[in-house]
Formats: C-alpha cells, sequence, structure tokens
C-alpha cells in the first residue's frame, strides 16, 4: 500500500524533537507540506532540513509557546486568518510528573490549558476549511494512561481523557464532511520525554537510570520501547484517503503494554 499526501498541509504541534519531529518526517516523506510547531527556533530549523521536499512541498514553521496559552492563542489565531491545513496533529509537551497530592489548583488549570484547551482551539480554527473542502484529518497524541492511569502523572491522565472524550464526541459532529477524528494512545517510545521521566523515577526510588530502562521495557510485551519513526507511520495511514472510515477511535500503540481490553 503506498500512502500519498501530496497536495495536502499538515500543521503538526510539539514537532522539534521526539514522537512531533517523527510525524512530521513521515508526513513530508508521503508528500505532504508540514507547518512546524514549537518554541525552539534553533531546533524547528533543523527539523526543516530533515524534511524530504521531493514533491516540491515548501515547508515552515510556527514559533510558539504552548505553555503561555494566551499568546499562543494569539499566534495561532494569525495564522489561520491567512493559513488552512488539511491535516491537524494534536501534540505538546506534557505537563510535570506528579501524584494527586503533589498538585496544586493551579497545575490542573495550567495542564488543561496545556493538553485540552490549545487542543480544542486549534481544532475549531481548522475545522471550518476542512468542513468546505468534504476533508480533514484531526489527530491527537495522546496516552495510554487514558485506560490505566499512572499515579505518577494526575495531570496527564485526567486531562488526556478529556481530550479523547471530547474528541469522540467531535468526531460523530463533523463525520458527514469527511473528516476524521482519531487519538492515539502513546506507550513507552525512546524519546527525551521518556528518558527525563525515567530519571526522575530513578532519583525518587534510589535506582539507577540503567534498572529504571530495564523495568519499563521488562513491563512491554514487545520487550522494547517504541521507535518514533513507528509513530509516524501510524499517523501517515491515519492522515491518508485510506483511512477514511476510520474515526472516533482511540488507537493504542504501545507493544501490548496496555492490559485494557477498552
Amino acid at each position: 500500500m503506498q500512502i500519498s499526501l501530496k497536495g495536502k498541509r499538515a500543521l503538526v504541534g510539539g514537532s522539534s524533537s521526539g514522537i512531533g519531529r517523527a510525524i512530521a518526517i513521515a508526513l513530508a516523506s508521503c508528500g505532504a507540506e508540514v507547518v512546524l510547531m514549537a518554541r525552539n527556533e534553533d531546533k524547528l530549523r533543523a527539523v526543516i532540513r530533515e524534511l524530504d521536499s521531493s514533491e516540491g512541498q515548501h515547508h515552515s514553521y510556527l514559533l510558539t509557546d504552548f505553555s503561555n496559552y494566551n499568546a499562543h492563542k494569539e499566534k495561532l489565531t494569525h495564522f489561520f486568518a491567512n493559513d488552512n491545513v488539511d491535516i491537524l496533529v494534536n501534540n505538546s509537551n506534557g505537563p510535570a510528573a506528579g501524584g494527586v497530592f503533589a498538585k496544586e489548583e493551579q497545575d490542573y488549570l495550567e495542564a488543561f490549558e496545556l493538553l485540552f484547551q490549545q487542543a480544542v482551539f486549534t481544532s475549531s480554527l481548522a475545522i471550518p476549511y476542512m468542513q468546505e473542502q468534504m476533508f480533514g484529518r484531526i489527530i491527537n497524541v495522546s496516552s495510554m494512561t487514558v485506560k490505566e492511569p499512572s499515579n505518577s502523572l494526575v495531570l496527564s491522565n485526567t486531562m488526556r481523557t478529556a481530550l479523547v472524550s471530547w474528541s469522540k464526541t467531535l468526531a460523530s459532529e463533523v463525520a458527514k464532511y469527511h473528516v476524521t477524528v482519531n487519538s492515539i494512545l502513546t506507550g513507552f517510545f525512546d524519546t527525551d520525554r521518556l528518558n527525563s521521566l525515567m530519571k526522575l523515577q530513578a532519583e525518587q526510588q534510589d535506582l539507577s537510570f540503567a534498572e529504571v530502562k530495564k523495568a519499563r521495557i521488562s513491563s512491554i510485551p514487545m520487550q522494547r520501547l517504541g521507535k518514533p519513526e513507528e509513530y509516524g507511520q501510524l499517523v501517515a495511514f491515519l492522515a491518508s484517503e485510506q483511512a477514511s472510515f476510520l474515526t472516533g477511535t482511540a488507537i493504542p500503540l504501545d507493544g501490548g503494554a496496555s492490559t485494557a481490553l477498552f
């Protein structure tokens, strides 16, 4: 099966590194024109240089800080006043780890803006054009903790679950316009974000990083961490015409780590 996204334009959040970068690379390799979105301009420029442009794509980036919600909204409003996208990948850096009693009300409010509100707002700006064109793809980078909450990631558990629920409702509303909305429940991938979480765990449990990483890998039936490029390949499929009947889903991509049936 050949996936062609030639003529499509994608906006990819958190695309200066990790999973977001891998998604951008995969979409570009399928012919899409990609707009990167993150806060580190040097990293964004480096990723631009990695993107395939063999189909004549003109890739670009939007410099914005997801953690400054009001400023981020202004950037997005200005962008969508002049530009449109066929594919939207809602992805951002996650909030700081911590359990229920380690977080204050303000932490929840900030996580709500970071993981829920910004995705809802961005989607609301992208959807009118998708409806007009009778084509659109909204893909949310979520987490396996939606199904199996982690005690140390209470903010992520809560807000990502809200987004997946909202996305299910949105999917039914926009399906008649041939716009699909899907979420990916991310497992353990070999990224800087996962390494930082494992380092924190090692410090808290007085273990070595190697011990924590070995235990993490042993908890995955595939006995390895996911590769970011594998994530990009799934997103490319969800963005394609081949996935036109697939919507309202929350797809685990975790090497079998989740034990939940639904």
